[in-house]
């Protein structure tokens, strides 16, 4: 069964200063988020699910000549893990690998996506977080894990201790899951956090506590992990992205 990629597009972009949904604006003449779906297609992904919310009918009609796209609606915005709940009636015959992105990371490798459900093939882990490491983690997840170097839990930058936030190991949002695991752990979520949101980064802590094997891969670069969230973040994934082409 061919992994299916679930792609987090629903947010608004209140600090693009836009009324484009995010995932719409443009890098190079393209919509960000066909980027990842592009990624996720060359990693081996069949079905892609874009789970849509604000202004979802124009992020839907942008994207509907896809014929391998399909959507769910988050008609709230109630966290990551919400989300990913919203895919679940597509997902709900799927038995296979799911990877989890954002839509609005357009320098995702397609390499560095396959790379991440080998790790998950190879060792029949119910998780695989996508990890790079970086100087600067101001505002990211950490990787937090054991003295034998095991993967323990992700700690948001918000909700981090003065020890964690010195970790340069974060998560890069890149998840990759065994379908059915992933909705036992979101049916145990709760929104105990500073944001009072359901987080996806819980199902792994969830997950290994209850015993199934779950893995920190660190495959990305940070270049390729960086969100868009400015103006001035599009600007350089533009940038990048040209000295590719050149």
């Amino acid at each position: 069964m061919s992994p299916v990629a679930v792609i987090l597009a629903a947010g608004k972009s209140k600090r693009m200063q836009s009324d484009t949904p995010k995932v719409l604006h443009e890098a190079c003449g393209r919509p960000m988020v066909e980027y990842v779906l592009d990624a996720a297609r060359a990693a081996g992904c069949g079905k892609l699910v874009v789970v849509v919310g604000h202004k979802a009918e124009v992020v839907r009609a942008a994207l509907e000549h896809h014929p391998d796209v399909e959507f769910a609606l988050q008609s709230e915005q109630l966290g990551t893990g919400h989300a990913v709940m919203m895919a679940r009636d597509l997902l709900k015959d799927h038995t296979g690998s799911v990877l989890v992105l954002t839509g609005d990371t357009p320098l995702l490798r397609a390499a560095s996506l396959k790379g991440l459900l080998d790790e998950q093939a190879a060792h029949h882990a119910a998780c695989v977080v996508g990890t790079a490491k970086t100087q600067q983690n101001e505002g990211l997840g950490r990787i937090v894990r054991n003295a034998s170097d095991e993967f323990l839990r992700i700690v948001e930058h918000k909700d981090a201790s003065p020890e964690e936030r010195a970790i340069t190991e974060i998560n890069t949002g890149c998840f990759a899951f065994d379908g059915p695991a992933l909705f036992e752990a979101l049916d145990k979520v709760r929104p105990n956090n500073s944001q009072a949101e359901y987080y996806l980064t819980d199902c792994a802590e969830i997950l290994k506590q209850s015993g199934r094997a779950v893995r920190a891969a660190c495959l990305f670069d940070i270049v390729e992990a960086m969100g868009v969230n400015t103006q001035e973040q599009l600007a350089e994934v533009e940038r990048v992205m040209r000295s590719h082409m050149g």
